[in-house]
Protein backbone atom coordinates (compact mmCIF):
# COMPACT_ATOMS: atom_id res chain seq x y z
CA UNK A 1 0.00 0.00 0.00
CA UNK A 2 1.40 3.48 -0.54
CA UNK A 3 2.75 5.30 2.64
CA UNK A 4 2.75 2.43 4.50
CA UNK A 5 4.37 2.96 7.84
CA UNK A 6 4.38 -0.99 9.16
CA UNK A 7 7.24 -1.82 11.73
CA UNK A 8 7.55 1.86 12.38
CA UNK A 9 6.42 3.71 16.38
CA UNK A 10 4.71 6.86 15.39
CA UNK A 11 4.17 9.21 18.83
CA UNK A 12 2.31 12.02 18.11
CA UNK A 13 1.71 14.06 21.33
CA UNK A 14 -1.20 15.47 22.53
CA UNK A 15 -3.11 13.00 20.79
CA UNK A 16 -5.96 12.10 22.80
CA UNK A 17 -8.56 14.63 21.01
CA UNK A 18 -8.56 16.73 17.87
CA UNK A 19 -5.77 17.32 15.41
CA UNK A 20 -3.36 14.52 17.31
CA UNK A 21 -6.26 12.02 17.11
CA UNK A 22 -6.94 12.13 13.72
CA UNK A 23 -3.26 12.27 12.78
CA UNK A 24 -2.39 9.33 15.12
CA UNK A 25 -5.76 7.29 13.55
CA UNK A 26 -4.30 8.10 10.20
CA UNK A 27 -0.62 6.67 11.05
CA UNK A 28 -2.04 3.44 12.75
CA UNK A 29 -4.16 2.83 9.57
CA UNK A 30 -1.11 2.75 7.94
CA UNK A 31 0.54 0.20 9.92
CA UNK A 32 2.60 2.09 12.69
CA UNK A 33 2.13 1.44 16.64
CA UNK A 34 0.44 4.59 18.07
CA UNK A 35 0.36 5.62 21.54
CA UNK A 36 -2.08 7.75 22.95
CA UNK A 37 -0.42 10.67 24.68
CA UNK A 38 -2.59 13.05 27.48
CA UNK A 39 -1.68 14.97 30.30
CA UNK A 40 -4.74 15.26 32.49
CA UNK A 41 -8.07 13.64 30.36
CA UNK A 42 -8.24 9.97 31.56
CA UNK A 43 -11.30 9.35 30.44
CA UNK A 44 -10.98 11.07 27.06
CA UNK A 45 -7.72 9.32 26.43
CA UNK A 46 -8.92 5.83 26.96
CA UNK A 47 -11.90 6.44 24.37
CA UNK A 48 -9.16 7.56 22.07
CA UNK A 49 -7.01 4.11 22.79
CA UNK A 50 -10.74 2.24 22.37
CA UNK A 51 -11.37 3.94 18.60
CA UNK A 52 -7.46 3.37 17.81
CA UNK A 53 -8.22 -0.61 19.14
CA UNK A 54 -11.21 -0.97 17.26
CA UNK A 55 -9.78 0.19 14.30
CA UNK A 56 -6.82 -2.59 14.57
CA UNK A 57 -4.00 -0.29 15.71
CA UNK A 58 -1.53 -1.45 17.86
CA UNK A 59 -1.51 1.46 20.81
CA UNK A 60 -0.83 2.13 24.43
CA UNK A 61 -1.98 5.00 27.04
CA UNK A 62 0.68 7.15 28.08
CA UNK A 63 0.40 10.17 30.73
CA UNK A 64 2.94 13.07 30.42
CA UNK A 65 3.22 16.78 30.32
CA UNK A 66 5.38 17.15 27.09
CA UNK A 67 6.66 20.10 28.21
CA UNK A 68 8.53 18.21 31.16
CA UNK A 69 12.23 16.89 31.10
CA UNK A 70 10.90 13.90 33.84
CA UNK A 71 7.81 13.94 31.60
CA UNK A 72 9.33 13.14 28.20
CA UNK A 73 11.81 10.87 29.45
CA UNK A 74 8.55 8.77 30.82
CA UNK A 75 6.97 8.98 27.78
CA UNK A 76 9.60 8.17 25.51
CA UNK A 77 10.47 4.77 28.24
CA UNK A 78 6.88 4.04 28.52
CA UNK A 79 6.39 4.14 24.89
CA UNK A 80 9.07 2.34 23.96
CA UNK A 81 8.88 -0.20 26.37
CA UNK A 82 5.27 -0.82 25.40
CA UNK A 83 5.63 -0.11 21.58
CA UNK A 84 9.37 -0.73 20.59
CA UNK A 85 11.37 2.59 19.57
CA UNK A 86 10.16 5.65 18.11
CA UNK A 87 10.96 6.19 14.63
CA UNK A 88 8.10 9.33 13.99
CA UNK A 89 7.78 12.37 16.38
CA UNK A 90 5.29 14.56 15.32
CA UNK A 91 4.68 16.76 18.08
CA UNK A 92 1.49 18.04 18.39
CA UNK A 93 0.59 19.04 21.72
CA UNK A 94 -0.72 22.63 22.79
CA UNK A 95 -2.52 24.05 25.55
CA UNK A 96 -4.94 27.53 25.10
CA UNK A 97 -4.52 29.89 22.70
CA UNK A 98 -6.61 32.94 23.55
CA UNK A 99 -6.31 35.63 21.19
CA UNK A 100 -5.78 39.01 23.88
CA UNK A 101 -3.88 42.35 23.23
CA UNK A 102 0.29 42.74 23.63
CA UNK A 103 -0.73 44.44 27.25
CA UNK A 104 -2.90 41.34 28.80
CA UNK A 105 -0.14 38.90 28.14
CA UNK A 106 2.36 38.46 30.88
CA UNK A 107 5.90 36.49 29.82
CA UNK A 108 4.72 33.77 32.14
CA UNK A 109 2.21 32.71 29.03
CA UNK A 110 4.78 33.68 26.44
CA UNK A 111 6.97 31.03 28.74
CA UNK A 112 4.05 28.31 28.41
CA UNK A 113 3.97 29.03 24.61
CA UNK A 114 7.71 28.55 24.41
CA UNK A 115 7.42 25.33 26.55
CA UNK A 116 4.51 23.68 24.23
CA UNK A 117 6.61 24.61 20.66
CA UNK A 118 10.35 24.86 21.09
CA UNK A 119 11.28 23.21 24.41
CA UNK A 120 9.12 20.09 23.91
CA UNK A 121 10.40 19.47 20.91
CA UNK A 122 13.68 19.72 22.04
CA UNK A 123 13.55 17.65 24.57
CA UNK A 124 11.70 14.72 22.57
CA UNK A 125 14.48 14.77 20.19
CA UNK A 126 17.29 14.88 22.53
CA UNK A 127 15.88 11.36 23.28
CA UNK A 128 14.80 9.62 20.18
CA UNK A 129 18.55 11.15 18.26
CA UNK A 130 20.93 8.38 19.26
CA UNK A 131 19.15 5.33 18.61
CA UNK A 132 17.93 7.65 14.71
CA UNK A 133 21.22 8.26 14.07
CA UNK A 134 22.64 4.65 13.93
CA UNK A 135 19.88 3.50 11.98
CA UNK A 136 19.89 6.53 9.54
CA UNK A 137 16.40 6.92 9.51
CA UNK A 138 13.81 9.18 11.48
CA UNK A 139 10.86 11.24 11.03
CA UNK A 140 10.08 14.95 12.77
CA UNK A 141 7.38 16.48 11.89
CA UNK A 142 5.77 19.59 13.47
CA UNK A 143 2.53 21.19 13.83
CA UNK A 144 2.93 24.47 13.23
CA UNK A 145 0.08 27.14 11.97
CA UNK A 146 -0.61 29.21 8.98
CA UNK A 147 -0.70 32.33 11.90
CA UNK A 148 3.06 32.70 11.42
CA UNK A 149 2.62 33.14 7.34
CA UNK A 150 -0.37 35.74 7.91
CA UNK A 151 0.97 37.42 11.44
CA UNK A 152 -2.49 37.24 12.89
CA UNK A 153 -3.13 39.28 15.81
CA UNK A 154 -4.22 39.88 18.52
CA UNK A 155 -1.94 36.78 19.05
CA UNK A 156 1.96 37.80 19.32
CA UNK A 157 2.41 34.88 22.41
CA UNK A 158 1.25 32.22 19.86
CA UNK A 159 2.77 33.35 16.55
CA UNK A 160 6.25 34.21 18.04
CA UNK A 161 6.27 30.49 19.66
CA UNK A 162 5.09 29.07 16.16
CA UNK A 163 7.87 31.65 14.82
CA UNK A 164 10.36 29.80 17.17
CA UNK A 165 9.09 26.65 16.34
CA UNK A 166 9.64 26.97 11.94
CA UNK A 167 13.14 28.37 12.70
CA UNK A 168 14.02 25.16 14.61
CA UNK A 169 12.71 22.82 12.30
CA UNK A 170 14.27 24.68 9.11
CA UNK A 171 17.72 24.88 11.03
CA UNK A 172 17.46 21.17 12.14
CA UNK A 173 16.45 19.42 8.75
CA UNK A 174 19.81 20.86 7.11
CA UNK A 175 21.82 19.37 10.25
CA UNK A 176 19.91 15.64 10.63
CA UNK A 177 19.45 15.35 6.66
CA UNK A 178 23.23 13.80 6.48
CA UNK A 179 21.96 11.08 8.67
CA UNK A 180 18.87 10.05 7.16
CA UNK A 181 16.58 12.43 9.44
CA UNK A 182 13.76 14.53 7.85
CA UNK A 183 12.37 17.43 9.38
CA UNK A 184 9.15 19.27 8.09
CA UNK A 185 6.06 20.81 9.38
CA UNK A 186 2.60 21.09 8.55
CA UNK A 187 0.60 24.27 9.31
CA UNK A 188 -3.02 23.95 9.78
CA UNK A 189 -5.36 26.82 9.15
CA UNK A 190 -8.75 26.82 11.20
CA UNK A 191 -9.88 23.36 11.71
CA UNK A 192 -12.84 23.39 14.32
CA UNK A 193 -12.26 20.51 16.52
CA UNK A 194 -13.75 19.98 20.55
CA UNK A 195 -11.74 23.43 21.01
CA UNK A 196 -13.91 25.34 18.77
CA UNK A 197 -17.59 23.66 19.55
CA UNK A 198 -17.85 26.94 21.85
CA UNK A 199 -16.37 29.48 19.34
CA UNK A 200 -19.00 32.33 18.16
CA UNK A 201 -20.53 31.83 14.87
CA UNK A 202 -19.86 35.27 13.49
CA UNK A 203 -15.70 34.52 14.08
CA UNK A 204 -16.29 31.26 12.15
CA UNK A 205 -18.45 32.47 9.42
CA UNK A 206 -15.71 35.46 9.03
CA UNK A 207 -12.89 32.91 8.71
CA UNK A 208 -14.80 30.79 6.15
CA UNK A 209 -14.94 33.74 3.70
CA UNK A 210 -11.15 33.94 3.65
CA UNK A 211 -10.62 30.29 2.66
CA UNK A 212 -10.32 30.27 -1.24
CA UNK A 213 -12.09 26.85 -1.34
CA UNK A 214 -15.22 28.04 0.34
CA UNK A 215 -15.28 24.84 2.75
CA UNK A 216 -13.80 24.12 6.52
CA UNK A 217 -10.72 22.06 6.69
CA UNK A 218 -11.38 18.47 8.14
CA UNK A 219 -9.04 16.97 10.57
CA UNK A 220 -8.21 14.09 8.16
CA UNK A 221 -6.91 16.45 5.76
CA UNK A 222 -3.91 17.20 8.10
CA UNK A 223 -3.50 13.92 8.86
CA UNK A 224 -2.68 12.68 5.62
CA UNK A 225 -0.30 15.31 5.33
CA UNK A 226 1.58 14.12 8.13
CA UNK A 227 1.30 10.84 6.60
CA UNK A 228 2.87 11.58 3.46
CA UNK A 229 5.85 13.23 5.03
CA UNK A 230 6.20 10.51 7.74
CA UNK A 231 6.65 7.68 4.95
CA UNK A 232 9.44 6.48 2.88
CA UNK A 233 7.89 8.44 -0.18
CA UNK A 234 8.75 11.71 1.53
CA UNK A 235 12.36 10.47 2.03
CA UNK A 236 13.87 13.30 -0.12
CA UNK A 237 12.07 16.14 1.11
CA UNK A 238 12.83 17.88 4.31
CA UNK A 239 12.77 21.58 5.95
CA UNK A 240 9.45 22.41 4.26
CA UNK A 241 5.98 23.81 5.39
CA UNK A 242 2.94 22.11 3.70
CA UNK A 243 -0.03 24.22 4.45
CA UNK A 244 -3.44 23.26 4.92
CA UNK A 245 -5.44 25.42 4.62
CA UNK A 246 -7.77 25.64 1.50
CA UNK A 247 -5.02 28.40 -0.21
CA UNK A 248 -5.36 30.71 3.19
CA UNK A 249 -2.01 31.30 2.43
CA UNK A 250 -0.11 35.18 1.67
CA UNK A 251 1.91 33.53 -1.39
Amino acid sequence: MSFSLAGRTALVTGNSTGLGKAIGLALGLAGAKVPVNFANNRQRAEQTLAEYRAAGIETALVQADVTSESGVANLVRETESALGPIDILVLNATCEQPLKPFEQYDWAFYQLMLDFFLKSPFLLTQQVLPNWKKQKWGRIINITSEVFQLSVAPFSAYVAAKGAQVGWSRSMSRELAPHGITVNMVAPGWIPVERHEKDPQEVKDAYLATIPMKRWGDPNDVAQAVLYLASDEAAFVTGQTLCVNGGNSPW
